[in-house]
């Protein structure tokens, strides 16, 4: 017995994109402030490096909240961001 199938290529690229573009969204809201151990986790590096880095840097978005550091999401991924495009090759 054979089997035919027709796909509608067209519906199934809408399909992914309407879906590629709900996980963009997601992951885009997925945190409003990252702690230490996110910065460190999102950033691969480890506090040390952080430290001598660009922790020290004017601009670097940071609060102490008590005795712990937070880091406006948005704003710290754009300043990473543009920070390592500085960076000398």
């Amino acid at each position: 017995m054979l089997v035919n199938v027709n796909v509608d290529q067209q519906e199934v690229r809408e399909m992914l994109r309407q879906q590629i573009e709900q996980a963009v969204k997601e992951a885009d809201h997925e945190s409003v402030f990252w702690d230490t151990k996110e910065l460190k986790r999102r950033t691969c590096m480890s506090w040390t490096a952080i430290q001598e880095t660009f922790f020290f840097e004017p601009g670097f978005p940071k609060r102490k909240i008590g005795t712990k550091w937070y880091y406006p999401a948005r704003e710290t991924r754009e300043f990473l961001e543009k920070w390592l495009q500085r960076l000398p090759s």
